[in-house]
């Protein structure tokens, strides 16, 4: 159940445990593969008791946390909310596939789409939201109250992501590659060192250890590029950060251009009414060329539009002070989170980047094979 004032983190234990694929039709009768994900929740209290309960599971489709994220966006303008991992492959390293179905692909957005739900069911707000506990409890009848609630009516616009976004990894790609054809290179130099030992006598042991140098030098790459996709699928979740906190700033854009559009209309209104009134057209129409061609109207029919004014002006006047309300509401809400957004974001990107910064000095450091390497190549002068 849900308790108001606590993050849904604090009173359940969440996981996407594993990925399986999936054959069935669709909803025009094809065919299709699709990968479903297993979702398991545990309650913390029978954890904290020392009690070791079997999960509660459910099978989710990518497209189900898709329609979640997009109900909470629709629901909770005012947050930033916690991007999904990508659908498809937009951005590999050398190593990886880009093949949806790829053993690999599909590990690595698992693991995106638990870090999405473990970020959601952390923070303040959507942590204690209905649909949200809907989703990690109800297998089946979860998308229809999500469609029940009138959500996509209410969507005032959908952002989609942009390929801009990716160059920055676009440029880390082919970085990538030319490191792994430079390590791969060295890989052969390895193969011909040590055959090459293999008919020398005199020169054999220094050209089989430098053989060893180099596959040694060149296997370090791969453990190098599966270390940066894990830092790579770090920086793409706070790039897909950026259009959710973009969202939130087109909310307020939006929300502030209505306020404006019936202030707009309610200056519209008062004019009208004291021209009416007055008998003093201020500005050019048409209705004061007519007035003044035929005549003004007769009372009764000024009277009546005066009283139609005046509903429209109190209606105009309640209108401006909800817009107005609903803006400074926004505004308030928005800061507040971007703010805790900010934290974390900073918090995350440091832990980040620290470890990329050791991970590559650990790269250096297998580069001194090149002094024993050195010592080698000295060594076969000396023995020629």
């Amino acid at each position: 159940m849900l308790t108001e004032g606590s993050c849904l983190l604090r009173r359940m234990e969440i996981s996407v445990a594993e990925a399986e694929k999936r054959s069935g039709k669709n909803a025009v009768s094809i065919q299709e593969t699709y990968t479903v994900y297993l979702v398991e929740t545990r309650p913390m209290d029978a954890i904290a008791e020392g009690h070791n309960p079997p999960p509660d599971s459910l099978w989710r489709r990518y497209s189900e946390f898709e329609l979640l994220r997009n109900y909470l966006i629709v629901t909770y303008p005012y947050i930033v909310v916690p991007p999904l991992p990508e659908k498809r492959a937009e951005f590999v390293w050398h190593k990886l596939s880009a093949d949806n179905m790829d053993p690999d692909f599909v590990e690595r957005r698992r693991i995106g789409l638990e870090n999405f739900l473990l970020r959601v069911a952390s923070h303040p707000v959507l942590s204690n939201n209905e649909m949200l506990y809907h989703f990690l409890t109800k297998e089946h009848g979860w998308k229809e109250m999500v469609y029940e609630t009138g959500f996509q009516a209410k969507a005032d616009s959908r952002l989609r992501a942009l390929s801009a976004t990716f160059r920055f990894f676009s440029v880390l790609q082919r970085v990538a590659d030319r490191l792994y054809a430079v390590y791969k290179v060295h890989g052969n130099y390895g193969r011909v060192f040590s055959e090459w030992s293999a008919i020398e006598k005199e020169m054999g042991d220094g050209l089989q250890s430098a053989g060893h140098h180099m596959d040694a030098y060149a296997a370090s790459v791969d453990d190098i590029l599966e270390e940066e996709e894990h830092y790579a699928d770090q920086l793409k979740e706070y790039l897909s950060y950026a259009e959710a906190v973009r969202a939130v700033c087109r909310k307020h854009e939006l929300s502030q251009f209505e306020l404006e559009m019936a202030s707009q209309d309610l200056i519209s209104k008062k004019q009208q009414r004291e021209e009416l009134a007055t008998g003093i057209v201020r500005t050019f129409s048409l209705k004061g060329m007519t007035n003044k061609l035929f005549g003004q109207e007769a009372p009764e029919q000024r009277d009546a539009k005066l009283n139609l004014l005046e509903e429209l002006i109190a209606e105009g006047e309640e209108t401006v002070k909800e817009k107005t309300a609903e803006c400074d509401e926004h505004a308030e809400k928005a800061w507040a989170d971007i703010v805790r957004f900010k934290d974390q974001k900073d918090k995350d990107l440091q832990e980040a980047l620290i470890n990329y910064a050791l991970m590559q000095i650990s790269m250096c450091k297998k580069l001194a094979v090149w002094t024993r390497l050195t010592a080698d190549n000295y060594q076969l002068s000396d023995d020629s």
